[in-house]
């Protein structure tokens, strides 16, 4: 795969949380590379509350990383 990820540094919180949803994404297509796979399983957890909790989770880990990176607590 191409080299995507340069830095966790952004300027801005928003910026910060739009790569977080980018992180959780590519995690997914790493862990599935087959996108056809994934397309079928997405029905599965789209409507699935328990899915969709554990994917915002995903995200709010990686929010917090990028948030450590770029000292948005301080």
């Amino acid at each position: 795969m191409a080299d995507w990820l340069t830095s966790l540094q952004t300027d801005t919180p928003q910026e910060g949380f739009e790569l977080a949803l980018k992180l959780a994404r590519k995690g997914v297509a790493y862990t599935q590379p087959d996108a056809e796979v994934r397309d079928r399983l997405r029905p599965e957890y789209a409507e699935n509350a328990d899915s969709l909790t554990m994917a915002s989770q995903v995200v709010s880990i990686h929010f917090q990383t990028v948030a450590a990176a770029n000292n948005y607590w301080k």
